[in-house]
């Protein structure tokens, strides 16, 4: 084992019959597992008291009641007060329904039937040691990590490889007053991301304002941004401060920047230059003190190029720079970013969900996310709300990896629409722009479809 290879799992079995654990003992060892054994349910509970386990696989009866299961289902109770995180599956010789729902209902997360399916046990396996590190890490987070967010801050979860640098760089620079442009594909987290960058800053207890320019119309921008005097225009009925005056002495993020028309470039560069800006109306200088943090998926040294963006913006937006990978680059993460959106909406839909069974977590590892996090998110909550059970299965998700595309005879004009935006968002590697231009779409219609979409 490579010195950065991560340890390999330990895994504890236990039943009465010595074939029975050496052949286990045996296959799963094959697969890169530690095993540690156990004949009773005594002898289950030391070693869980002694070391810490990644599944538990174990035998329902035992010497002193082999037919009823039930020793194995108060030793399931008392694993659950152990350790409620342990994974467990159950084993039993008698393929009985009642006992198997019993222990599922008990918080056994699967359950086997002797003489059993070897492919099966070892994915029952893999899968439930993938769900419960996830739900292990999740919880992890949520106590530790506070210089990225605090209590009440993002929700940045983030432990694959290919977010380490991102990371690193936002302990380095979120406590300057630096600019920073994050760039990515849509619906990486670019948001979250700015909002863990003010969270880490001395910014951190004043205000973090937010504008979608992809969704602004030219013929609000200034007043959006700059505010207005009241009889500026028709609708100006009051006074009312900009996003600008709002993020006084805070953080100002402005995504996707790489739709200011060129028109208005100048405007925002003059405010970052000398902090100073005017109302629609009003002759009056305002004098603000903002960090601005910046976000796009275009590729601004191309729209540089084109003449579409001013290079000395750029300059000022780009002080840093830091890249979002897509969420099919950082697959390590899907498992606990759907677990965490898992917990939000059911707490929304108060439904009594307890996870993911094998078969959607295959489908969340399979899918190529074209919406990236922003979609996962959006087929977790609509797992949830498909649901039957008290777990989301891969059907309820609405992914289709894998599966024959719909006919378009058969989807609503709804559906026809979302499943277009969709294939032309992978086609064009996550770029939205690109994608609203194949699709005849104003930038502003496209960003509102995204997000009708959860894309």
């Amino acid at each position: 084992m490579a010195a950065n290879d991560p340890a390999p799992h330990r895994i504890l079995v236990a039943d009465d019959q010595p074939d029975v654990l050496e052949a286990l003992r045996l296959l799963l060892k094959a697969e890169g597992y530690l095993i540690d054994t156990a004949k009773s349910p005594g002898s289950v509970m030391k070693a869980v008291e002694q070391r810490d386990y990644a599944l538990a696989l174990i035998d329902l009866n035992y010497a002193r009641d082999t037919t009823s299961g039930q020793e194995g289902l108060d030793l399931l109770a008392k694993l659950q007060q152990a350790d409620s995180t342990l994974p467990v599956v159950v084993m039993t010789a008698w393929a009985s329904v009642e006992v198997a729902v019993e222990a599922m209902r008990r918080g056994a997360k699967d359950f086997i039937t002797k003489p059993w399916d070897n492919p099966r046990l070892i994915a029952i396996v893999k899968n439930q040691i993938e769900l419960a590190s996830a739900v292990r890490a999740y919880q992890r987070l949520e106590q530790e990590n506070q210089i990225l967010r605090g209590k009440g801050g993002p929700n940045l979860i983030a432990q694959s490889p290919a977010m380490r640098p991102v990371l690193e760089v936002i302990s380095r620079v979120g406590p300057s007053d630096a600019n920073i442009l994050i760039t990515g594909e849509n619906g990486t987290g670019k948001g979250v991301v700015a909002q863990a960058l003010h969270a880490v800053s001395v910014r951190a207890g004043k205000p973090f304002i937010s504008v979608n320019m992809g969704g602004l119309p030219e013929g609000v921008f200034e007043s959006e941004l700059f505010g207005h005097v009241r009889g500026a225009f028709t609708d100006a009925k009051t006074d009312r401060a900009g996003r600008f005056e709002l993020a006084d002495g805070g953080t100002l993020f402005l995504d996707e920047i790489g739709n200011i028309p060129m028109s208005q470039q100048a405007k925002i560069l003059r405010v970052l230059e000398t902090g100073e800006l005017e109302r629609v109306g009003s002759s009056r200088t305002y004098r603000v003190n903002v960090r601005l943090i910046s976000a796009t998926n275009a590729d601004l040294q191309a729209e540089v190029a084109a003449g579409k963006f001013r290079q000395d913006l750029l300059f000022r937006l780009n002080t840093i720079h830091i890249h979002l990978p897509p969420l099919r680059e950082r697959r390590e993460d899907i498992a606990l970013l759907a677990q965490h959106f898992l917990k939000g909406h059911v707490e929304r839909y108060r439904k009594p969900i307890t996870g993911f069974d094998d078969s959607a977590l295959e489908a969340m590892r399979d899918y190529a996310w074209p919406g990236n996090v922003r979609e996962l998110d959006h087929a977790v909550e609509r797992g949830v709300l498909m649901a039957q059970g008290k777990v989301v299965r891969g059907p309820d998700l609405g992914l289709n990896a894998g599966q024959a595309a719909p006919r378009l005879e058969d989807m609503s004009l709804e559906e026809v629409e979302g499943f277009l935006i969709k294939k032309t968002l992978a086609r064009c590697d996550g770029n939205a722009r690109k994608a609203a231009e194949q699709l005849g779409l104003s930038r502003s219609a496209f960003y509102r479809r995204l997000e009708r979409y959860g894309l």
